[in-house]
């Protein structure tokens, strides 16, 4: 039986120390959070996590949702009573305003529970992880009745929510979308048509689920333009939480999938719904970015949380497992053999997951930090340089961190052997769950298409600039800091193979389309392994400084953590960074040696 811990001291490194929370007081959700009451927080959410959602996990995988006759879906055995114990916490609205019953935190503290919920059961930690999505669409666009009606059940978590946009016919093609909406005269619209792919679409965890729903207007414009969002409840809703009668939306079949059994993935069937429009419309896609946005940083905080809980796993069984023997010779002589951990591969190879773990939490941390600026900054410019952030640095997080994070649960299954492929190690239930991550919430390549056709030209490149100048500017600051120096020549290079790639395609890809859709990807991971490599060595400095007042201290304790970290940010720049140059010759490669082959050929 696999077994998960919250990483919650290198979280609270994280927070204290590499980016301290004291450096964002000035902002309302921040005004009150003191080191003491985040550790007091984050540790009761390491609690529940490791102890009401790891143990249901497997269970969970190997129960799966199951249909009823009547549309109905049950959860896994234990579920329930997990959720409500979640609830009961009040860990949904964490971060939402206590206007509507929330706690009025930071939203990097949904994040980060989000991650030790990820990686303790990710099937169950979908269902209140999209209401949080469906929370702040309703926050940002709905109507005071609407967020009075819907804001403060959901929050509360008794009520739960889901955004509906696949179709059989479209997935990232939204433009081809056929549910319809129909004008009924009192305000309201009748919807009808299929979504698939519809992620706790129907459970028995809560009194009510708020569908968003994405449909097109009778008249509407085709394409996208004619989009617009609608509130869909599985039971009509009044203030305070009332449930009134079920609305005609079901759920005709859940999807028979390939991992995250315990989360119902639902094929939903609107047959004349009665839906309220959520916005403006027309301006659906609008409405519901402010919720794809959230999701897929989320679905980036998905890859690392199951990289984490594989990487913890496989160095468990690398230093109990004996195999072998050290090959420079043995290292434990009075045992048989020597433990797996004693061989450079195996290592390597948890190192290499180690490092990425370490720098994307990093990564995912500033960047929540950021939409918490973006958020609530008075100041129109430091909101403004947030929300370029933002823009630039979600499709890396949600493309190469769920990239990497499933090679990294492959490489967590390597470590086993056989024993990997076996289910009950529980660790291929890792390798299931992780795949999925790579697809939903547009597959990795629309990711890489978004940053490169949208994201780096957008305001003459402010974002992609500003990144620049960041780097460079830690760079500049502390060439000759103990933690950072050694590195500084590495980093810089790895820059530089960014910004040349960054101006090929400006060179490059205006004229000729193809060669940006050619180079995309490995741009994605270029910038990412930049971005994490800067995350690297804002984690060397810390652990740097706090290595050396643990020494002057004589503190024993505190020198082996910061020790590990400055070895882990030693790999990191060897064995990881380099891979900037392969990424930069992909690149400039262009696209005439992919679009030769004939069709036909394929």
């Amino acid at each position: 039986m696999p077994s998960y811990k919250a990483p919650l001291d290198d979280v609270l490194f994280l927070i204290n120390d590499v980016f301290p929370l004291d450096g964002y007081n000035h902002l309302d959700a921040f005004a009150e959070v003191t080191p003491d009451l985040a550790g007091a927080v984050l540790t009761e959410a390491a609690r529940i996590t490791e102890e009401a959602f790891a143990p249901l996990n497997a269970t969970g995988d190997r129960q799966g949702c199951r249909r009823d006759s009547d549309g109905s879906v049950r959860t896994p055995e234990g579920f329930a009573e997990a959720y409500g114990a979640f609830v009961k916490g009040g860990w949904v609205g964490l971060a939402t305003p206590p206007d509507y019953g929330g706690q009025g935190l930071p939203y990097t503290f949904a994040a980060i529970v989000n991650e030790f919920a990820s990686s303790a059961n990710m099937a169950l930690a979908m269902y209140p992880g999209l209401t949080q999505g469906a929370i702040a669409a309703v926050l940002q666009h709905g109507t005071a009745e609407q967020k009075a009606i819907y804001l403060p059940p959901m929050v509360s978590g008794a009520w739960t929510g889901t955004m509906n946009l696949t179709e059989p016919q479209c997935g990232t093609d939204l433009g081809l979308i056929r549910t319809k909406a129909e004008r009924k005269g009192d305000g309201t619209y009748a919807i009808t048509g299929t979504k698939i792919f519809i992620s706790a679409g129907e459970h028995d965890l809560a009194g009510n689920i708020v569908h968003l729903v994405l449909a097109r207007v009778e008249g509407a414009p085709s394409g996208t333009k004619g989009l617009s969002l609608f509130i869909v409840p599985k039971f009509m809703a009044a203030n305070g939480g009332v449930r009134g009668a079920r609305n005609r939306v079901s759920c005709g079949s859940i999807e028979d999938k390939m991992g995250i059994h315990g989360n119902a993935t639902c094929v939903m069937n609107y047959e004349g719904a009665t839906g309220w429009l959520l916005g403006e419309e027309n301006r659906g896609l609008n409405a519901m970015f402010t919720m794809m946005n959230e999701a897929r940083l989320g679905v980036g905080i998905q890859g690392l949380a199951l990289s984490e809980v594989a990487y913890q796993n496989a160095a468990t069984y690398a230093r109990e497992r004996l195999q072998g023997r050290a090959l420079t010779g043995a290292a434990f002589p009075a045992q048989a053999a020597d433990p797996i951990i004693v061989h450079p591969d195996v290592r390597r190879t948890l190192l290499s997951i180690k490092a990425f773990n370490a720098a994307a939490r990093a990564l995912v941390v500033w960047t929540s930090l950021k939409a918490d600026v973006a958020r609530q900054a008075t100041d129109e410019a430091e909101r403004q340089a947030a929300e370029d952030h933002l823009g630039l640095l979600t499709p890396v997080i949600k493309g190469v961190l769920t990239d990497i994070g499933f090679d990294n649960t492959v490489k967590a299954q390597q470590m086993f052997g056989g024993h990997g492929y076996i289910v009950e190690t529980g660790v291929e239930q890792f390798v299931r769950d992780a795949r999925i991550a790579m697809l939903y919430e547009g597959a990795n390549g629309i990711q890489a298409i978004d940053l490169v056709g949208r994201k780096l030209p957008r305001d003459a490149g402010r974002a992609m600039l500003a990144f620049f100048a960041e780097v460079s500017g830690f760079l500049k600051e502390n060439a000759a800091h103990d933690g950072v120096q050694p590195y500084v020549a590495g980093m810089k290079t790895a820059l530089d193979h960014l910004q040349d790639a960054s101006m090929w395609f400006m060179r490059n890809a205006l004229g000729k389309p193809d060669n940006a859709g050619a180079g995309s990807t490995d741009y994605m991971h270029l910038f990412g392994l930049v971005a994490l490599g800067y995350m690297s060595l804002r984690i060397a400095k810390a652990a740097a400084d706090k290595l050396a007042t643990a020494r002057a201290a004589n503190d024993d304790a505190a020198t082996g953590p910061m020790e590990a970290r400055l070895t882990t940010t030693r790999f990191f720049m060897e064995r990881m960074l380099p891979e900037t140059a392969v990424r930069l010759n992909r690149v400039t490669a262009g696209a005439e040696g992919i679009m030769a082959m004939p069709a036909e050929m394929f």
